[in-house]
């Protein structure tokens, strides 16, 4: 699809959403100029199609690929949720703390159940029980996709649940300042009243970190119309009662936010429906030309400026011999020893060359590109 039809579509996703989440039915003459196979593709990108099919059927729309869509997120988010009651029912009887995080919660809020849509749960947990956590979720009958890589553990259980257990929030190859404020996160959670080993942030602690994610995701790769939506519907549920100057001074640690900021006033703009500024425009072209998960144009724009202080030369340094703090994020082995430093470059070499090629060969194409 080309960039104009790209947007023009984008632009219809975005109404229909505000609709939504709203509960107010489309007018009639923004229906009528709808391309339903494009505006789907679309949404796809955005993982927003569920939401939108529920403003198309309250508009007498009956599409089978949107109401499929929601039919399936409606039984992804009934599972998820079912799922996750027995894996944090485990957790408490192996007495193992733990937190439900960001979607597993914000799911709730949004007026009606499946319209977010839910690609994984994920729950922090005791980082000291990673691989007593991982025989737990074999137990539980569950296939283990990656283990002991980065912040997080990957599991699967047919159809479709997917869940990531968190040892911590932000990894050392994270942006600096994220990682030591939420190093010790422990510290800054609140225990929970109905059972023995669940924890939760306050409102305001749990608002810093969904907009801390969303700007780590936002610098490396860019992301999606649908972290503007969670931070609008966050904000409508608890916006009036949120503690600002905690709020403000927090995001002044975490030199973020000029980035809260403009991110709050975007998401409550575009779905209220405000007119927007021309700053306003130019940073949700950014949101919609990202996708939920950002883009390689963007990553490799963005690495240069962050990795490599505008150097194309010092990101391709950055890239082929990368900090140890990286390093050993990417290659958790290499934490036993420093010899094997030398052995752990060459390993990401030819993983990049075999398992990763599809993607690295088009990182350094698009590196090619940049001026």
């Amino acid at each position: 699809m080309e960039q104009a039809e790209f947007r023009k579509n984008a632009a219809d996703m975005i109404y229909l959403t505000t609709c939504a989440i709203n509960n107010e039915k489309p007018k009639q003459e923004r229906i009528e100029k709808l391309n339903l196979p494009e505006l789907f593709e679309v949404c796809q990108k955005h993982i927003l199609t569920a939401c939108v099919a529920y403003a198309l059927e309250s508009a007498g729309i009956k599409d089978s690929a949107f109401i499929q869509a929601k039919e399936k997120a409606i039984r992804k988010n009934i599972l998820l949720d079912t799922e996750r009651r027995t894996i944090l029912r485990r957790l408490e009887e192996e007495k193992i703390w733990y937190m439900p995080l960001k979607g597993a919660l914000l799911h709730n809020w949004y007026p009606k159940l499946g319209m977010r849509q839910m690609s994984d749960n994920d729950i922090l947990c005791d980082g000291t029980k990673r691989a007593y956590i991982k025989e737990l979720m074999i137990k539980m009958g569950f296939t283990c996709n990656h283990f002991g890589k980065g912040n997080d553990d990957a599991y699967f259980k047919p159809p479709v649940c997917n869940f990531e257990m968190h040892n911590e929030l932000f990894t050392s190859a994270s942006l600096d300042k994220l990682h030591e404020y939420y190093d010790d996160v422990k510290n800054r959670l609140i225990k929970d009243d109905d059972n023995e080993y669940g924890y939760h942030f306050r409102d305001e602690d749990f608002y810093i970190y969904i907009i801390a994610h969303e700007y780590k995701h936002f610098k490396y790769g860019g992301t999606g119309v649908r972290s503007l939506v969670d931070t609008y519907v966050y904000l409508r549920k608890f916006g009036d009662s949120l503690d600002w100057n905690y709020i403000n001074e927090e995001l002044e640690k975490l030199d973020i936010a000029d980035f809260e900021r403009d991110n709050r006033e975007l998401a409550i703009k575009v779905f209220s429906m405000q007119q927007l500024t021309d700053d306003n425009e130019k940073l949700l072209d950014y949101y919609i030309m990202s996708g939920t998960y950002g883009n390689i144009e963007n990553q490799v724009k963005n690495g240069i400026e962050l990795r490599g202080n505008g150097s194309k030369i010092k990101y391709y340094w950055y890239r082929f011999f990368p900090p140890i703090n990286y390093l050993e994020s990417a290659v958790p082995w290499v934490k036993k020893s420093k010899l094997l430093i030398p052995a752990a470059y060459i390993f990401r070499f030819f993983r990049g060359a075999t398992v990763n090629k599809k993607r690295v060969t088009a990182e350094f194409k698009q590196l090619r590109k940049e001026k």
